[in-house]
């Protein structure tokens, strides 16, 4: 797995040919349990190295095309899932908690959910204030610059739209963890906000 931004979180990736971009999984690493978000299948040396960290508490699931390979993870390392609350009744795995907006849901967590998606209450996550973490809206074909689903894929553009405005409203973030596509590890704010001047 490769070292990002910071010392306590990691990541591993899987190219998608037909799109040119990779997809990502991420990894927070704490005393009470590493949190692993849409967890990617993990080739033996990403496990070894995530197996490593600790034990691995919780799997958090953006939205119900980024389960990948959750159950396994889960299976392996007794870990709980978490899932998008407005996806609940139609979720294709089992979860033991289903998420709503809510700040600081475990400690240094704070959960988003976003309207207009290519699923309903797709989530983004915030860790520790200055990291943002996203499923599918939000991602960056390019480095250095967010964009987000195109419009066929969007259920509604402009809740859409709002969605991405108010995950650029939070102060402080430093970095974008995109789920597909460039990650962005500084000036995270800036580039949100050069994403919301782009949009219509």
């Amino acid at each position: 797995m490769k070292l990002l931004h910071k010392p306590n979180l990691y990541c591993w990736s899987v190219f998608d040919e037909d799109r040119n971009i990779d997809f990502h999984s991420y990894v927070w690493v704490r005393e009470q349990g590493a949190i692993v978000f849409d967890p990617l299948p993990l080739t033996e040396h990403d496990k070894k190295h995530l197996l490593s960290l600790g034990q691995v508490s919780h799997i958090l699931i953006s939205n119900s095309d980024h389960v990948r390979n959750a159950v396994a993870l889960a299976a392996e390392t007794g870990a709980r899932i978490w899932g998008p609350a407005e996806e609940k009744d139609s979720f294709p795995i089992e979860c033991s908690q289903w998420l709503g907006a809510s700040e600081n849901i475990l400690e240094g967590l704070d959960v988003y959910p976003l309207d207009g998606s290519k699923t309903a209450g797709e989530l983004a996550f915030v860790v520790e204030g200055d990291t943002l973490i996203t499923g599918d809206l939000i991602r960056a074909h390019a480095g250095g610059k967010l964009c987000i689903l195109p419009d066929g894929k969007l259920k509604d553009k402009s809740k859409a739209i709002a969605s991405v405005r108010q995950l650029a409203a939070i102060k402080g973030i430093n970095a974008v963890l995109t789920g597909d596509g460039w990650p962005v590890f500084r000036e995270g704010s800036v580039v949100l906000a050069e994403l919301v001047d782009a949009l219509p």
